[in-house]
């Protein structure tokens, strides 16, 4: 089967290329944000393969994967005709007034709205539109933990103008108590003590996170964040704010979720002095992350679901 998708959300994608089908990722002069073409930071599957925008007519697609409401006209205009069956995948929670948000598709009952989290599923008003929810899968980093360094990892990308949602105006409070190194995407200027804020490739960065003791996962307002996700699956126990998907994810076994900024303060510090019940819990965590978000079930997740809409 030929998809169709944009390279939007590196982290999610770098999963879903993984299955058994042809990619085709729009490529504009620039790699702006509607043509980014192949991720450079992430390993992608050879079975991806980028299309300049302007030949794209010239392709056969079975099934397009949107992911922003544009992409519909973007999709009709460039592929030069109407649009192919298509699924929209929601990477999002809602915003503004979220009890009574509505989604931009709730309009249209041709078009499946693909949830990452149930939590999103609740909280978008999706209207007409069918709903799925296929919950988040990733390849597995490997069971890197080594714990050897006695800090906290957190990752965020665009800290500072995502300060709220992200929580990196927390980071000061979780600073007095233990070191923080920061990694992700345009991390300079965010407030944390003396810790460190890098931008690496997804493999180094998986490797530098998992000799931290702990993971902190600091967001007030997001789906569920893969990086929480892939830190359990390295093998780090985890402490995260008791928000959105978080409390579905993370298992009483596994690390700390909590409302409480004291509560998850103190969890980070118990953890940095003790290596041994660190690693217990980061052993637990991985299993959980595994059984729950490994990449054979979402793969197939998908796969059914595209065969359905290709169908269709």
């Amino acid at each position: 089967m030929r998809v169709l998708l944009w390279h939007v959300h590196g982290s999610w994608t770098t999963a879903f290329v993984q299955g058994g089908h042809e990619y085709l990722v729009p490529l504009t002069p620039g790699r702006g944000p509607d043509g980014r073409g192949r991720a450079r930071t992430y390993p992608w599957p050879d079975t991806v393969r980028e299309v300049p925008f302007d030949r794209l007519r010239e392709e056969e697609v079975d099934v397009v994967v949107l992911q922003r409401p544009h992409e519909i006209e973007l999709a009709e205009r460039w592929l030069g005709r109407r649009l192919p069956p298509a699924v929209y995948v929601e990477h999002n929670t809602p915003a503004g007034d979220v009890p009574r948000t509505r989604h931009p598709l709730a309009g249209r009952d041709d078009i499946t709205l693909v949830h990452v989290t149930h939590f999103n599923d609740l909280m978008w008003d999706s209207g007409a539109a069918p709903t799925r929810v296929i919950e988040h899968g990733i390849v597995d980093p490997g069971h890197l933990y080594t714990g050897e360094l006695p800090r906290a990892g957190v990752v965020v990308n665009e800290p500072v103008r995502r300060t709220r949602v992200a929580g990196t105006d927390l980071l000061p409070v979780f600073a007095e108590r233990v070191p923080l190194d920061v990694f992700g995407m345009k991390v300079t200027g965010v407030p944390g003590g003396d810790g460190t804020f890098e931008d690496l490739p997804q493999r180094e960065m998986h490797a530098r996170l998992a000799r931290r003791r702990v993971y902190l996962h600091p967001y007030r307002w997001t789906s569920l964040g893969l990086a929480l996700i892939e830190a359990m699956q390295l093998g780090m126990p985890v402490v995260a704010l008791a928000t959105t998907e978080a409390v579905e994810a993370v298992p009483r076994e596994a690390g700390v979720v909590s409302t409480r900024v004291a509560t998850l303060a103190d969890a980070v510090e118990a953890f940095v002095r003790d290596p041994a019940h660190a690693r217990q819990a980061g052993k637990a965590a991985r299993a959980a992350a595994l059984a729950r978000y490994g990449l054979p079930r979402f793969l197939a997740d998908w796969d059914r679901l595209l065969a359905e809409t290709a169908a269709s």
